[in-house]
């Protein structure tokens, strides 16, 4: 990993507030990856890197998208907070020559999640959520889950999301709802098992 090489990277071409945001994220991710047995450098890394699409326009993300070929979906195309994670990613690798698959994936769906996510890829969503610049009703109770249970606060995390696309009337992509039930029935396994060893 270059970590430092790529956080002075990201500080150069991100304004103040994104950047603090990307600088934030890492180092939220860094303590998950920590606190769940992840990779913690690749953890920072991804942190840092995690909104690198955002500097670009939604019409430079769509010719982008365009020129590297890749495939969109409707939904992804329309809402520019979703376009900058899948576009952003692809560019990762053809720009900054990041070729990490674990990396790459965790950026492409850090804002929609999806359904059966690796650690890292849960690790950098639940770390945009909480890290210290954020400030939304709810936060708190997400980091003080997420100290004890990735899973669940991710749930925590995602039924917030969720609800505010819904309360704003934005278009809600498939893969947050798939994200959210593959959570639930997860979250009801480990109950289950738990309950068993208890009998």
């Amino acid at each position: 990993m270059q970590s430092e090489k790529y956080q002075r990277l990201m500080q150069d071409i991100l304004d103040d507030k994104l950047y603090r945001h990307s600088l934030g994220v890492a180092e939220a991710a860094a303590y998950l990856a920590e606190q769940y047995g992840g990779d913690v450098q690749k953890a920072y890394c991804s942190g840092i890197v995690h909104d690198y699409g955002k500097r670009y326009t939604s019409t430079e993300l769509i010719n982008k998208a365009k020129q590297l070929k890749l495939s969109l979906d409707h939904i992804t195309r329309k809402e520019y907070r979703l376009l900058h994670a899948p576009v952003g990613a692809a560019l990762l690798k053809a720009e900054l020559k990041i070729c990490d698959p674990e990396i790459l994936r965790a950026v492409a769906c850090h804002t929609t999640g999806r359904s059966r996510m690796s650690r890292l890829e849960k690790i950098i969503y639940l770390a945009d959520h909480i890290e210290a610049g954020r400030n939304f009703p709810g936060v708190d109770r997400i980091r003080q889950i997420a100290g004890n249970n990735l899973d669940q606060a991710l749930l925590t995390a995602v039924n917030l999301t969720i609800m505010s696309v819904l309360e704003r009337g934005l278009l809600l992509h498939p893969r947050s709802v798939a994200f959210r039930n593959y959570l639930l029935a997860s979250l009801r396994k480990q109950e289950c098992r738990n309950s068993d060893k208890e009998k």
